[in-house]
C-alpha cells in the first residue's frame, strides 16, 4: 500500500483523535450535570499533546484545567488563555511571582506553601486564587485534618488570597466496592466543612463513574479523556483517542523448536512466519507485554488478523507471530496497530502488568504524529 502521509521514513505514527478527545469530554460533562467538568492535561496531555488537547477540549466548553507542573501550567495557559489552569505540584518555593505573571493557580498542599502564598499575596495587595489540597487517604499531598483545622482557623492567612477551590483524591475510586471510597467521602465533607461556600473537587475519572455523591462542584477527568479505563470492570464507555500503529519491516520464516529474539525466552512449537515491526520499549512500547514478560503475551492487529508477539520486546524492533495471516494481508511496508480501536490500549498495557496511563504518557518522541478531527487549523 502506498504510503501518502507525512510519515513515509516513519517506523511508527501516532494517530490521534481531537474528535473523540472533545466527544468524550461532553460525554463525561453530561454525566456530570450541573458539575462543572473540567480536564487534566498533565503528562503532555496524556501523551496526545497538551496544547492540541488544550485547544481541542477548550472548542468543546472546557474552562479549568489541571495539569502536575508549572512548566505545563504555562503551556495550558498559552494554548487556552481564557481557562483556569490549577498546578497540582503545588507552590514550588520561591516560585510565587512566576506563578502570578504566569497566571498560574497553586494546588497548596502543605501549610509552608498556603503561608507563602499568603504572605505573597499581602505583600503585593493581590488577593490572588488558589486551591487546597485535602488528604482523605492517599497519604501522598494534601494536608491532614489537623493542618486543615488550623488553617481554617487562621482568617489572616486564608483572607489574603482567594481560595477558589478545595479538593482531594481519591485511592481505589475504580474499585466502586471498596469501603475507602465512602471513607473518603465522609473525610472530604468533614474536611470542606471548615472551609463553608468554597467550590469543591473530588471526582476524577473514577469519581464521575461513582455517581453524584462524588461530583460537587467541579469534575477534574484525566484517563476517561483520552480513552482509558477508568474502572476495573465492566465496558469502557469511551472513545479511543490514540493509536499507534508499527511498520513491517520485514517478514521471514522460522522453524519450530527455534527461539526469537533476546534471551531466548521464547521457543517455536511450529513452523512460522514472523514479522518485525520497528518500534520498541525505546518507543514507549513496554518491554513486559513480550514473552517472559507480564501475565499474558500482547496482541496486535494487522489488516483484520489479532496476533501475538513472539519473543521479547527490544529497544527498536518487535516481533509478531503472523503465521495464520495470509502472506498478502502481511507486507514489508503495511502497518501494525499496536492499541487503537481494535487493540483498547488498556488490553496492551495489561500485557506488561501495567495501566493504559503508563503506556499514553511514554509515547516516545520517534513516532510521526498526524492529528484529526480538529475543528480549525489551531488544533
Amino acid at each position: 500500500m502506498a504510503d501518502t502521509r507525512k510519515d513515509s521514513l516513519a517506523c511508527g505514527r501516532l494517530t490521534i483523535d481531537l474528535a473523540a478527545l472533545a466527544d468524550n469530554w461532553r460525554s463525561l460533562a453530561q454525566r456530570t450535570g450541573k458539575t462543572e467538568c473540567g480536564a487534566a492535561i498533565k503528562g503532555d496531555g496524556y501523551g496526545t499533546g497538551l496544547e492540541k488537547a488544550a485547544v481541542a477540549l477548550s472548542q468543546a466548553g472546557c474552562r479549568t484545567f489541571f495539569t502536575a507542573v508549572p512548566q505545563e501550567g504555562l503551556r495550558a495557559r498559552a494554548a487556552a488563555p481564557d481557562a483556569r489552569v490549577f498546578v497540582l505540584a503545588g507552590l514550588l518555593p520561591g516560585a510565587a511571582e512566576s506563578y502570578r505573571d504566569g497566571g498560574l493557580i497553586p494546588v497548596l498542599n502543605c501549610p509552608a506553601e498556603v503561608l507563602e502564598w499568603s504572605e505573597f499575596c499581602a505583600s503585593t495587595g493581590q488577593k490572588l486564587p488558589a486551591a487546597l489540597h485535602l488528604d482523605t487517604g492517599m497519604n501522598r499531598m494534601g494536608l491532614d485534618i489537623d493542618e486543615a483545622r488550623t488553617i481554617a482557623q487562621a482568617p489572616d492567612v486564608l483572607t489574603r488570597f482567594d481560595l477558589a477551590l478545595v479538593m482531594s483524591h481519591l485511592v481505589c475510586g475504580g474499585d466502586p466496592e471498596n469501603p475507602l471510597n465512602a471513607l473518603q467521602l465522609e473525610r472530604f465533607h468533614e474536611m470542606t466543612a471548615l472551609f463553608p461556600c468554597v467550590p469543591r473537587s473530588l471526582a476524577n475519572s473514577p469519581g464521575i463513574f461513582l455517581g453524584p455523591d462524588f461530583h460537587f462542584d467541579v469534575a477534574r477527568p484525566g484517563i476517561s479523556l483520552y480513552g482509558g479505563r477508568a474502572m476495573d470492570e465492566g465496558e469502557n464507555p469511551m472513545r479511543p483517542v490514540v493509536t499507534a500503529e508499527a511498520r513491517v519491516l520485514i517478514t521471514h520464516s522460522a522453524r519450530n523448536g527455534e527461539t526469537v529474539g533476546y534471551g531466548a525466552v521464547e521457543t517455536l512449537r511450529r513452523n512460522s512466519r514472523i514479522a518485525i515491526v520497528g518500534i520498541g520499549y525505546a518507543d514507549g512500547y513496554h518491554r513486559l507485554a513480550g514473552a517472559g514478560g507480564g501475565s499474558d503475551t500482547a496482541k496486535v492487529w494487522i489488516n483484520g488478523h489479532k496476533v501475538p508477539l513472539v519473543g521479547r520486546v527490544s529497544m527498536d524492533l518487535i516481533a509478531v507471530d503472523v503465521t495464520d495471516v495470509p502472506e498478502r494481508e502481511c507486507l514489508r511496508g503495511d502497518w501494525v496497530e499496536m492499541f487503537g480501536p481494535h487493540i483498547p490500549v488498556d488490553e496492551a498495557a495489561a500485557a506488561a502488568d501495567t495501566i493504559g496511563y503508563e503506556f499514553l504518557t511514554g509515547l516516545g518522541s520517534r513516532y510521526a504524529r498526524t492529528y484529526i478531527g480538529a475543528s480549525d487549523d489551531r488544533a
